[in-house]
């Protein structure tokens, strides 16, 4: 059973005394940590801080058109550890757990205990691919969660990185200062100090999320000099009312984090109750315009299937007619369930 002994006694027994509950945990990681746990309101079964985290039996159903890498990170992984899908960009995944385990993550079928870190050969054969392809300017370390990294392995990661002319601009995606905000020390901050510009970009789905310990964690890292970004899920039951996306994206405005991407769910297994359609995420976009700060609007974005890249769901020519066109002008069928 893949289950993180860091959440609270009475989740671990519900799952444990629970057969269905059981089976998702064989298959799926489960950790929720204590300032999660905090957030949560016990008495609401409908909780959307809790829906994000606590396995639920509807993860049991697959459908047919969810993949086990619904974005396509194999096709275009030329070294393990690298995720090149873009000429100017790759994905740098150091280590694949995290702190807590989304229950919609589109990398579920590959993180949690037990995962491999890359070895010391292995992260130094990513970093040789790195040095050695000219067109690199963005190096965006993902995962799993690369802030559950040391301190001191980030900073021998970062000094590589710092070391190599042609790379510009480093970004951490991460859910740490949000669901682990404590692990966000003066010395994580340290780490991320380099003379190349660095970003974090959160990930937060609902204003409940954004406690006074995750306040806390992201004025050091803004404090520090390091600009604040968010990226969101948008998430049946959780997130997919006008009014929840605004307080959300209204609150991390007001924290100083700029609102960047709001993901269409990915096709990833046991995902299908999360996922609403296309045009209905579309309806509640645009139902913000006007209402709340052009800054305070994230772009609607969805990955294609397949490795075929973002696009913008509310600009014309992406999406019509249950297909979408890639940012190489190549079409691909996306019908809704």
């Amino acid at each position: 059973m893949k289950v993180c002994r860091n959440s609270k006694d009475t989740a671990l027994e519900m799952i444990a005394n629970d057969p269905q509950m059981r089976a998702i945990t064989e298959r799926y990681s489960v950790a929720v940590t204590e300032e999660v746990m905090e957030v949560i309101n016990p008495g609401d079964p409908h909780d959307p801080v809790a829906r994000q985290y606590m396995p639920s039996v509807e993860e049991l159903k697959t459908t047919p058109r969810e993949l086990a890498d619904p974005i396509g990170d194999e096709a275009h992984s030329p070294v393990k550890g690298i995720v090149h899908r873009y000429p100017d960009r790759v994905l740098l995944k150091p280590v694949h757990v995290c702190s807590v385990y989304c229950r919609f993550c589109f990398r579920r079928e590959k993180v949690g205990p037990g995962s491999e870190a890359l070895s010391q050969p292995e992260l130094e054969a990513a970093l040789d691919y790195i040095r050695t392809t000219p067109a690199i300017w963005e190096v965006i370390f993902s995962g799993g969660d690369p802030l559950v990294l040391s301190p001191r392995r980030l900073t021998m990661i970062m000094q590589e990185l710092n070391n190599i002319p042609h790379v510009k601009v480093i970004r951490f995606h991460t859910r740490v200062p949000i669901a682990d905000p404590t692990r966000v020390t003066p010395e994580l901050v340290a780490a991320l100090a380099s003379e190349k510009a660095v970003y974090v970009v959160v990930h937060c789905n609902h204003a409940n999320e954004l406690s006074d310990k995750v306040r806390a964690a992201t004025q050091l890292l803004i404090k520090a000099g390091i600009p604040l970004l968010s990226q969101s899920v948008l998430l049946r039951g959780v997130n997919d009312k006008p009014e929840t996306l605004e307080k959300l994206f209204r609150t991390l405005v007001e924290m100083r984090i700029k609102p960047y991407y709001l993901h269409h769910p990915d096709l990833a297994p046991g995902t299908s109750h999360f996922r609403l359609p296309v045009a209905e995420g579309q309806t509640l976009v645009k139902s913000l315009q006007g209402k709340v700060s052009g800054i305070a609007l994230p772009k609607y974005m969805l990955d294609i299937p397949g490795g075929h890249g973002k696009v913008p769901l509310m600009e014309a020519g992406y999406y019509e007619d249950e297909a979408v066109t890639d940012y190489k002008g190549r079409t691909h069928d996306y019908p809704e369930e």
